[in-house]
């Protein structure tokens, strides 16, 4: 089964927003070589963007620099570890030198792997909160810095999960995404002198190829966590991104924007498969 969407049904594919809503800007976006990471460079990129596609695997962001490149979009890549606080200063300090300016940051790296929390080593414990929580507040403080040195106004979107209910088997990724959720609201009130807005999105079951990770009977599962029946689209994603992070957003900041089909008011997600305990029968 094909995950997701192509580069040229990511170049085509239909939206709601103008062809220059963002012309002249330029957008970070980290883990921009996954699945919703991709969409979102295509479409930011695709309003007038420069996108600054941001990763550890600088083929897959040569590549995906290259098929924007050859769909007419503007795009760079910047290999760093979000996880390393001197490579996301000077990814961020080589992006200003480059282009004068950066104007939205969207936190998209991340990654997790099912497992009961019982049994969590301490490295794979910290490996998730050392991604998703501290590599994405690295890049909050490295590009609100610069915003306040330079007196520029900056968006921020963070890409996180649903927590309030559902996701079982990944409590790490819970953890670490809480953390980003109630940071983003402190910050907002923080950050809002320096015209600096900061949102987050909570994806529910969304089709790209980061579902390998999980078990064939928890992947058959996920279109059945909401009332839709269906799992969402990395354009799904993307395009909420634009919404809050460009004009449309301009008076919303401290948010947690949830797409996920109704997931949060109806259903459930068990990563691990759900335990007999919880599927009722005789007993």
């Amino acid at each position: 089964m094909t995950l997701g969407l192509s580069d040229d049904e990511l170049a085509t594919h239909k939206t709601v927003f103008a062809a220059d809503a963002l012309a002249g800007q330029v957008v970070v976006v980290s883990g921009a070589a996954g699945g919703i990471g991709r969409a979102i460079a295509f479409l930011f990129a695709r309003l007038g963007a420069h996108v600054v596609a941001v990763g550890r695997n600088g083929d897959k962001l040569d590549a995906l620099v290259g098929n924007l490149g050859r769909h007419g979009l503007k795009a760079s890549a910047h290999v760093a570890d979000i996880k390393d606080v001197d490579a996301v200063n000077a990814m961020f300090d080589a992006v200003w030198a480059a282009h004068g300016r950066v104007d939205i940051l969207v936190n998209s790296a991340g990654g997790q792997f099912p497992q009961a929390a019982i049994d969590f080593s301490s490295k794979g414990w910290n490996a998730v909160i050392n991604t998703n929580l501290n590599g994405t507040w690295y890049m909050m403080q490295a590009a609100a810095q610069r915003w306040r040195d330079r007196k520029h106004p900056g968006s921020i979107v963070n890409i996180v999960v649903v927590t309030t209910h559902g996701l079982y088997g990944v409590a790490h990724t819970i953890a670490a995404r809480s953390g980003v959720i109630g940071l983003s609201r402190a910050l907002a009130v923080e950050w809002a002198p320096l015209n600096i807005r900061v949102n987050c999105i909570a994806p529910g079951a969304i089709e790209t190829e980061g579902w390998n990770v999980y078990t064939e009977e928890a992947r058959a599962a996920y279109p059945r966590s909401n009332p839709m029946m269906r799992p969402g689209s990395p354009w799904d994603i993307a395009e909420a991104s634009i919404y809050l992070a460009g004009p449309s957003g301009q008076f919303i900041t401290g948010e947690t924007l949830t797409v996920d089909g109704g997931g949060q008011h109806w259903g459930e997600t068990w990563t691990t498969g759900k335990p007999d305990y919880f599927r009722g029968g005789d007993d």
